[in-house]
């Protein structure tokens, strides 16, 4: 499975009135598993950004006024997350963005593959996911690296391929309840085979679970589906 986990910043807060991107960054996942590709650029908007999008993020014309303007970095974006599932943390903000850049590109002459994001990968809305699993609690990144003990120390400002990354920590720990419990029951096999155990010389002793017992592996399977936004493994290949 392979997954991106995708951020950006901004000129401003609305595409329709003429807000840019300036920075895109892209980290790459497969079958959970952080690879170490990314996409990462910032861009030129040609356009003033707004002062409070400074504060948030510390990004100024200045520092974008060499960069290349997203039409020039498209079909390369376009390479790097296509057939991906895009991973963003409140997908409607960026995927409005992303979108009107590609209409821009194609008012420009730009020949994409693509005038959509979604006509090329997949997408979850990492905020839709965690507000099903915390209702009623806050759900923005730094409130999620509080709950799941993740390092977000360097996050004095937002920053496009640092939240990605940080992202991709809090996505493998909402979706990673069932972690511990291979750990531990390999633990257990491990232990039992370091004292010697055996079954030569006679027949396996094998006890069938109870009604009550089953009742009960039913509802902890339940429990690590609800968790894990319906994709719990042992739900999927039971």
């Amino acid at each position: 499975m392979r997954q991106i986990v995708l951020d950006t910043e901004t000129t401003g807060l609305e595409p329709a009135e003429g807000h840019r991107i300036i920075e895109v960054g892209a980290i790459e996942l497969i079958d959970r598993r952080v690879t170490g590709r990314r996409f990462h650029q910032y861009l030129n908007p040609d356009r003033e950004i707004d002062a409070a999008a400074i504060e948030i993020h510390g990004i100024t014309n200045a520092m974008l006024a060499d960069k290349p303007r997203f039409v020039d970095v498209a079909a390369e974006f376009i390479a790097f997350v296509e057939g991906a599932e895009l991973l963003i943390h409140n997908a409607p903000f960026d995927v409005g963005f992303l979108n009107a850049e590609f209409a821009r590109a194609a008012a420009q002459g730009c020949a994409l593959p693509v005038t959509q994001i979604g006509q090329c990968c997949t997408i979850q809305d990492t905020l839709k996911l965690a507000r099903t699993l915390h209702p009623g609690q806050k759900n923005n990144l730094d409130a999620l690296c509080r709950r799941y003990s993740i390092d977000n120390s360097q996050r004095v400002v937002h920053g496009a391929l640092l939240d990605a990354e940080i992202l991709a920590d809090v996505y493998l720990a909402m979706t990673g309840g069932q972690t511990p419990l291979f750990l531990e029951e390999t633990a257990k096999v491990e232990s039992v085979a370091g004292e010697g155990f055996s079954f030569e010389g006679g027949e396996a002793l094998v006890i069938k679970p109870s009604p009550e017992e089953l009742a009960a592996h039913e509802a902890y399977l339940e429990m690590l589906d609800k968790k894990s936004g319906g994709r719990s493994l042992w739900k999927l290949l039971g």
